[in-house]
């Protein structure tokens, strides 16, 4: 038994500390946002809050504290800002404890977006068409998208000059420098990839998941997804992830261009998605694929099967309630109990206690959105 370590919480902690607590480990929790699923979770052994911000000196202390004095083997990151921190102090958290994390050189390129999409120009990998902030002779309608974001944040469509340098300066000073993107219409499929490297930069284990419907439905996260195969991109993004320097575990998110059925790179996450469960009731056990690899531990092998559901039950309400498309949408909004249909916010049966409060701490938050909207 192993004491592994969890930054930071979401439904992505709340699955990696079952799968993790039945193979044995002991799952310890650090996170900074109160009633996050993964905290209330009963298989969480022990946890602590932090207040500071992840890239802060007082932060990295108590990390180091945690790590010896809890005795942690293996550090697992689930968020952006977690993940560029291991980065950034990779040399000295190393000895300390396992994790694999590219340099900080590497992780900057690739999860800077527009840096990405510039070497994805650069080495012929599919991506929309892509300009810096300044550029002006567009063929519009064009996405203002900010070089380091989440979730969609900052992301918005200009329809003509106007527009854009009406919208440009507002969202470079809420989220830092942009890049302008070409706007691929909707029609197509939305698919994220996922993909783990070991240290010699050898393709552990991937994974892939189909999205169907996400909250907000302008750019939110995924409420329905579906585990799918698509070998031949895995084969693509994999020598990306080489051409790149990278190691350890890298998350795709991907577009399908409608007109030519090509799916585009959009940008790389450094930590697990929130919607991975999809992968896990698939056969692909991320968080014991990842624990073994970092502790340099032999792989077991695991069978995948396509068309295993996850919905987010939160998030699909919230899409019910808002969405047009409620009464036409596939697959069937209305079918909730099936072999193959899971929840995103639920644990099991014996761990009841997340779903309750991550709910009403979701409810919360959109009812004071809409208050201040």
């Amino acid at each position: 038994m192993s004491n592994i370590l969890l930054i930071g919480g979401g439904t992505q902690g709340l699955a990696f500390a079952g799968s993790l607590a039945k193979s044995g480990h002991r799952v310890c929790l650090m996170y900074s946002d109160r009633h996050n699923y993964a905290d209330a979770s009963r298989y969480v052994n022990r946890k602590v809050y932090c207040k500071y911000p992840p890239c802060s000196e007082e932060y990295l202390s108590l990390l180091r504290d945690t790590i010896r004095s809890w005795k942690i083997d293996a550090v697992i990151p689930m968020g952006d800002d977690a993940a560029e921190m291991l980065s950034r102090n990779r040399d000295e958290l190393i000895p300390l404890a396992r994790f694999i994390m590219p340099e900080h050189r590497v992780f900057e390129k690739a999860y800077n977006k527009g840096s990405l999409m510039s070497f994805c120009m650069e080495n012929g990998f599919p991506h929309p068409r892509t300009w810096n902030s300044c550029e002006r002779d567009l063929p519009f309608p064009v996405l203002i998208k900010p070089d380091i974001t989440c979730g969609g944040r900052g992301m918005t469509l200009v329809r003509d000059l106007e527009e854009l340098e009406t919208a440009l300066p507002g969202i470079v000073r809420k989220f830092g420098p942009c890049h302008l993107q070409e706007y691929v219409r909707q029609g197509g499929a939305q698919v994220e990839f996922q993909l783990l490297l070991d240290e010699k930069q050898k393709l552990v284990n991937s994974s892939v998941i189909h999205k169907y419907r996400w909250y907000p439905e302008k750019g939110g996260s995924a409420s329905c997804a579906v585990s799918a195969r698509d070998d031949k991109m895995v084969a693509l993004l994999y020598e990306l992830l080489r051409k790149l320097g990278w190691v350890g575990f890298a998350d795709f998110d991907t577009i399908e261009n409608p007109d030519t059925g090509e799916l585009l790179i959009l940008e790389l996450n450094p930590r697990v998605p929130a919607c991975v469960k999809t992968a896990m009731t698939a056969g692909i056990d991320w968080p014991n694929i990842i624990v073994d690899a970092y502790l340099g531990l032999p792989q077991k092998q695991y069978g995948y099967r396509e068309g295993e559901f996850l919905r987010h039950l939160g998030f699909e309400v919230l899409w019910f309630i808002k969405s047009a498309d409620r009464f036409r949408t596939k697959p069937d909004w209305f079918k909730f109990i099936g072999k193959h249909i899971h929840y995103q916010d639920m644990s099991d049966w014996t761990d009841p206690v997340p779903f309750i409060i991550g709910t009403l701490k979701n409810i919360r938050k959109v009812l004071r959105r809409e208050t201040h909207s």
